[in-house]
């Protein structure tokens, strides 16, 4: 594999990771607010995530690497803070999943400004992947607003 190719795809990892770590926090978000009103959306902003991870992987295989499978440390560190948000409550959970996505909006970001991500990737992040982060923002500002 180029050099060029296997910084991209370690990059395109980085950001399957942190899908990941998101697919995680939902889910124990999901687990916490079962029965709330707010479970079907996020449902479907954890399946857009399931999504985004299928998406970066493919992009791995097709560059000839191979995806991640795990959230790593990232994860880890999710895992901590929707644990202790689970505990304080739904609005301190629905804030903890906010910090996520901001943190993954920085993240795609950066990518855009790696030399290294290719013209599909980068457009794959600009036109689908980054938008989808700020709605979500959008839907938990609303959804916290309502708590």
């Amino acid at each position: 594999m180029a050099t060029a190719t296997r910084e991209c795809t370690d990059l395109l990892n980085r950001l399957i990771r942190g899908e990941l770590a998101a697919v995680e926090t939902y889910r124990q978000a999901l687990d916490k607010m079962m029965e709330a009103p707010e479970a079907t959306e996020l449902q479907a902003l954890l399946t857009e995530h399931r999504a985004a991870v299928s998406r970066l992987s493919r992009q791995v295989v097709e560059q000839g690497g191979i995806p991640a499978t795990n959230s790593g440390a990232w994860g880890a560190w999710a895992k901590f803070i929707e644990g202790t948000a689970k505990m304080l409550g739904n609005t301190a959970a629905l804030e903890a999943l906010r910090q996520g996505e901001q943190h993954g909006i920085k993240e795609y970001e950066r990518a855009l400004e790696d030399e290294d991500v290719d013209g599909e990737c980068r457009q794959m992040i600009r036109n689908q992947l980054l938008p989808q982060l700020r709605t979500h923002i959008s839907i938990l500002d609303r959804l916290i607003d309502f708590q």
